[in-house]
């Protein structure tokens, strides 16, 4: 089973993922607020997206771990073991269409995002933004947890210490572009009228896009093609 497995898949899986429009939603409108109200604390911008990308990756580290041994634990492999590596394709073909449907709709933007703008205001230093961090992994799950879910299924063939350099690895691709937008607005690159007109009008696109990547890699995956 574990031929399966390549990086190809991994680093398709963790850009899926990455360019989830719910945690890079947070992250903008917090940095953002912090912004408006101390700018001339840029400082505290870096350190505070540096907090929540940290926050969110060992969190997610966790999620990846609890659900390989979830997945190796499960009855169901010791009887379906053969079918599990088109039947994790299958779930990525249905959470590919349902993405793809989300953009259609124009459904596609977190709407979480919106309803907390107010709260996030109120975040001023690193610390809040480590916890802020947590708390959208946990509350924004359902939202960026699929791509993660056909990974740890994979890797639920290998040991656990095994598994770690694939998790770490994926990680680090689904926090890039939060790394990114910090860098950008820390450095003056992205100013807050920017950020705002940018989220506005790509943020359903990066719903088309996880969707798209995650359709052609179920459909390769059900196909026998990788």
């Amino acid at each position: 089973m574990i031929e399966g497995l390549t990086l190809s898949k991994v680093l398709s899986l963790g850009v899926a993922d990455s360019v989830n429009p719910c945690t890079l939603g947070v992250l903008s409108v917090m940095l953002v607020a912090m912004l408006t109200y101390n700018p001339k604390k840029r400082k505290n911008v870096l350190f505070a997206g540096l907090a929540f990308t940290i926050s969110v990756y060992f969190l997610y580290l966790f999620y990846g771990i609890f659900l390989v041994k979830f997945f190796q634990i499960a009855q169901v492999l010791a009887v379906m073991s053969s079918w599990l590596y088109k039947i994790l394709g299958a779930g990525a073909i249905i959470l590919g269409i349902w993405n793809i449907k989300d953009f259609i709709l124009k459904t596609g933007t977190c709407a979480v995002v919106p309803k907390i703008s107010e709260r996030l205001q109120k975040i001023t230093s690193p610390k809040g933004a480590f916890v802020l961090g947590a708390l959208v992994t946990v509350f924004l799950l359902p939202c960026t947890i699929g791509p993660l879910i056909i990974l740890t299924g994979i890797l639920s063939f290998l040991e656990i210490i095994r598994t770690l350099p694939y998790l770490l690895f994926y990680n680090l691709i689904f926090v890039f572009p939060m790394l990114g937008i910090t860098v950008l607005v820390y450095a003056g690159l992205s100013t807050i009228e920017d950020i705002n007109v940018w989220q506005a009008k790509n943020m359903k696109y990066l719903t088309l896009i996880s969707g798209s990547i995650m359709l052609a890699l179920g459909i390769a995956m059900v196909m026998g093609f990788i």
